[in-house]
Parts: structure tokens; sequence; C-alpha cells
């Protein structure tokens, strides 16, 4: 099939091709009924029961296509989207906008230092050599600090504290902020810097390599993202409206319960619901039955207070998938 030729009309929706968002993605687009199969090498693939087609890039790229309006929506990671505009700022004509939180993906991209060095504070590091993939949010980041000190200096005459590890200069030296693509873990093993700004998650990669961290730049998630020029909005309200519902879906669960009249108000601030309990008469004298969202979290201790003041026949189901206000 010529697909390039079949791409006129719909809606280009660029996903992670490979990396920590992409099974995710994949299931959040499998719950949210969006059909498609890709073909062995191939980075678009045809949705077969909407008006859309998945391209398949690096996560870093997907901000500048969809700011670019190269593709109207992608799901990427926050951080990536700050990379994009620290470097590639929005105009009338281009840029991002955030339409969802997905919720899954988190991490925070941290200074971070060898454990056993004598470097306790990111300002430490001003002047010295910093490794990192997020060369746009280092600089501004180690600018923000350049110029904190640069302020603190010019004042240390009026009886400002002069900082560890910062000489009293006319002009603060900036920081060296150099590229790696991959492995910044081991940039300051190697003698290539003081600190690295990297990704972290669990943190074990982290502790593997020797470092500690001693400052966060930014956390992240992933999100949907859209261009904010783009023309195909109908078509993204259903895409968000989809998602939303299976996020939703993933969170809650729904508890459904019997109680006496008496106890239904104090029921209802158990189980408060989304928006508010679906309450139904029973065919029994001063009894009712209570269908109610609950946290998935929290079902366990809220089914333990439901008992305690006499709810009885207690279920709890799971949700297939949902749309809620």
């Amino acid at each position: 099939m010529d697909l390039v030729n079949h791409l006129e009309g719909r809606l280009l929706f660029a996903v992670p091709k490979k990396g920590r968002l992409q099974q995710a993605t994949l299931d959040l687009l499998s719950g949210s009924d969006i059909q498609f199969r890709r073909e062995t090498r191939l980075d678009i693939a045809l949705v077969k029961n909407l008006d859309i087609a998945l391209v398949f890039l690096p996560a870093a790229d997907i901000p500048t296509f969809v700011g670019e309006g190269s593709v109207d929506l992608g799901i990427t990671g926050r951080d990536q989207v700050a990379e994009h505009e620290a470097t590639s700022p929005s105009t009338d004509h281009s840029g991002v906008e955030e339409v969802l939180d997905l919720g899954f993906g988190k991490c925070s991209l941290k200074v971070q230092v060898p454990e056993k060095g004598a470097i306790t504070s990111a300002k430490e590091l001003i002047g010295k050599n910093v490794v990192t993939s997020f060369t746009g949010l280092t600089k501004q980041y180690f600018a923000r600090l350049e110029k904190e000190v640069q302020d603190e200096q010019e004042g240390l005459e009026n009886g400002y504290t002069k900082i560890k590890g910062v000489s009293q200069v006319d002009e603060v030296e900036q920081t060296k902020i150099k590229f790696v693509g991959g492995s910044v873990e081991a940039a300051c093993a190697l003698g290539v810097a003081h600190g690295i700004v990297d990704l972290v998650e669990s943190g074990e990669t982290m502790k593997a390599a020797g470092l500690k961290d001693i400052d966060t730049v930014i956390t992240s998630t992933a999100i949907l993202i859209k261009n904010k020029n783009s023309k195909k909005q109908e078509m993204i309200d259903l895409i968000a409206s989809r998602i939303r519902g299976v996020i939703t879906a993933q969170k809650y669960v729904l508890c459904q319960y019997n109680i006496a009249r008496s106890s239904l108000d104090i029921a209802k601030e158990i189980t408060p619901g989304k928006r508010a309990p679906t309450i139904t008469a029973l065919d029994m004298q001063d009894w009712v039955a209570v269908s109610s969202m609950v946290e998935k979290k929290h079902v366990a201790n809220k089914m333990d207070e439901l008992t305690k003041i006499g709810a009885t026949d207690i279920l709890v189901l799971d949700i297939a998938n949902s749309r809620t206000g």
C-alpha cells in the first residue's frame, strides 16, 4: 500500500517508536479502540476504524513535529516538551499545547554528582563541566543559578554570605554544558564531567553509577499534546475523550452496596463518587442500594468503613471503559 497517498484528510498522531513510554502508549491506544496494524519496519500505520494515521517517532522528536504542524497530535514526556520549548519557543504559527496528563512514565530530570565527591550543591557546579541530553533545559537552569550567584556576589559588600565554591569575581564563569546522546551517567566516572543532568525513574541506575541527586530541574509524566493551530480539533477532542475514559477506568472501580437509609449520609461521605453516588430504592423498607466510583488505591479501606456502618452485599466491579465529566 502507498501509505503517503492514504494520509490526506487523516489526523496524524505521533507516538513513541521505542523506549520507556511506548508500551503504555500502545496499551492506551488499544483501550481507546484505536485499531491499527503496524507493518514491519514501517513508521506509519493507518487506523482501521478512524480517520487517523499513527506516526512512530522518537519521543524526543515528537514535540518538534507537533509544534511545526507536521503532525496534529502526539504522546511524549513533559520533559521532552519542556526541552523543545527551551530551544524552540512558540510563535504565532507554531507551538505545542498540552491536552491531557496521561499519568504514566513518571520521572524527574535531576542534577547529579558523584556520591563520594565534595560537591553538595548545584551552585558548586557553576563554571564546571556538566553533561546532559537536555542541553536547553540545563542551560536555562544554570543560567538562573549563575544570575543568582552574580547578584549575591555583587551584594557581598552589603553583608551577603559568600557562596561555597564560587570565588568573588566581577563576572561569574558560565557553566560548560556538553551534549551526550546516551550513557550520560558514565560521564563523571570517565572524567568528562563534574556533574550530569539526567532523567531518574527508580534511581537504581543513578546509584549503580555511584551518583547522587542534588536538585531537580523538572518532573515529568507522559502527556497528550497537540499543535495549537491544528484544524482537526473535532477528532482531537474525540481521541482525548476516549483516552480520558480509559485513564479513569484504570484509576477507579465501581463500588456497590446496600445500606439502611438512616446511615446513607455517612455512607455518601465515605463514597462520594466522582460527582455523586447513584441511590436506588430497594424492595425493602428503609434500605437503599448505592453505586459509586472509588479510586482503586482506596477501595479496601472504603469497604472496611462501609462494613463498620452496617453496609451489606458490598461488591467491587472493574470498569472496562468510561466517559465521565
